[in-house]
């Protein structure tokens, strides 16, 4: 059998949701590849196309698409479908890894994953309706994390203040997060609840593994690393002055009051928010030019 024909037969296989438990099942039986087999088998899949070589890397990684999968599950579509549309993404993935470049192929992967999962969620919510734009996908992903982080436990729509923060954060307009967070809504369901009614299993049961294996541990490492490399990177374009007002403002766990650097540098707040503003922005296109680059390199 192929690899494509594997990943199609996965995606047939866990579309049905009363199929999803005996998947899981399933491809916790496959073995995890340590870094020496995973460059052998890449590079026979790249040189030769071995198909079994192949198979061998994708089986070890259904895994990690599962467990991405249950990430995104807040947006109220079947976990089957969301890991259907991951698979296919480390699929693409698989064909475009080029294990000479040093890095797992799960931190590869793990790009093409939630790319693909993201595109499909996307979709399905039908967000042609309020746009497309970059801040909108970055509100529509980041909405519920920082709900979290600022604590914003109230029923249906947000506080004022709340709003502000979240709208400040993501550099989105407060009428945006409202709309959004009207949209995401939705009751939580208990981590208790069975998979189905004829499963023993939990939902908890699969949001993390009971051991911390050396391919994730390392895969997280690689892509910590690989993200300060890119910011790195990123500012290394910007002036000295936009470096250290995007450093105070965006990276400090306690960031200085825009009072306090207008006063260093003798220019007005509203000078220091521009400088800031338009620091962060220099920085994200570096950052998304060089990951799109990343993402095409085998082009």
């Amino acid at each position: 059998m192929t690899t494509s024909s594997t990943i199609e037969q996965t995606a047939h296989n866990v579309s049905p949701e009363q199929n999803l438990t005996r998947y899981l099942q399933t491809i916790r039986g496959y073995p995890m590849l340590a870094p020496e087999e995973e460059q052998s088998l890449a590079r026979r899949w790249r040189d030769h196309e071995d198909s079994q070589a192949g198979d061998t890397i994708v089986t070890s990684h259904l895994r990690l698409v599962a467990k991405i999968a249950m990430g995104y599950r807040g947006y109220g579509l079947p976990v089957a479908e969301l890991i259907s549309e991951g698979n296919i993404g480390l699929m693409q993935a698989l064909n475009r890894f080029d294990p000479e470049r040093g890095f797992r192929f799960s931190t590869y992967a793990m790009w093409w994953i939630r790319a693909a999962m993201q595109e499909y969620i996307l979709h399905s919510w039908s967000l042609v309706k309020m746009g497309t734009t970059a801040s909108q996908k970055k509100l529509f992903f980041n909405l519920r994390k920082l709900k979290g982080q600022i604590q914003a436990l109230e029923e249906g729509d947000l506080s004022p203040e709340n709003v502000k923060k979240i709208a400040s954060a993501l550099q989105v307009s407060e009428t945006d997060v409202i709309s959004m967070n009207r949209r995401l809504t939705q009751p939580d369901h208990s981590l208790n609840a069975p998979l189905n009614d004829e499963s023993e299993g939990e939902w908890q049961d699969w949001l993390e593994s009971g051991e911390v294996s050396q391919e994730e541990t390392l895969g997280t490492f690689q892509e910590l690393r690989d993200r300060r490399e890119l910011l790195k990177q990123a500012m290394s374009e910007l002036s000295g002055r936009e470096r250290h007002i995007f450093t105070e403002r965006r990276l400090k766990d306690s960031p200085r009051t825009l009072e306090h650097l207008s006063q260093e540098y003798g220019i007005s707040r509203e000078r220091v928010r521009q400088i800031e503003v338009k620091a962060f922005e220099k920085v994200q296109k570096s950052v998304k030019n060089t990951f799109m680059d990343r993402r095409s390199y085998s082009n």
